[in-house]
């Protein structure tokens, strides 16, 4: 997927990269125990996930976010269409969970 990310994942990989969260670094597609997360920043401990329809109250990813949560993880899952409609407001998402971890 990161050699042929989607559309989505151009488009946020676009807000997330460059440390333009204030000197945040994430990284994609990396492997965090036996899960690839979409987008870490380690620093933070915080894993962004991109949904699209298939995702829509899926068991799976609630198992997912609960392994991340018990390895020190925060997810914020971000909707495909959000990502495309808004993308201001998923980059305010993202800023205000980057300073829930810090402050929190």
């Amino acid at each position: 997927m990161r050699r042929n990310p989607t559309e989505a994942e151009r488009k946020m990989w676009l807000l997330l990269k460059d440390r333009r969260f204030d000197g945040y670094k994430f990284r994609r597609q990396v492997p965090i125990g036996r899960y690839i997360a979409d987008f870490v920043c380690h620093s933070a401990r915080l894993v962004v996930e991109l949904d699209g329809s298939q995702h829509h109250g899926a068991d799976t990813d609630r198992m997912r976010d609960d392994w991340f949560e018990a390895k020190g993880f925060a997810t914020l899952r971000i909707w495909n269409n959000d990502l495309s409609e808004s993308p201001e407001s998923v980059s305010d998402a993202v800023w205000a969970k980057l300073q829930e971890k810090q402050h929190g």
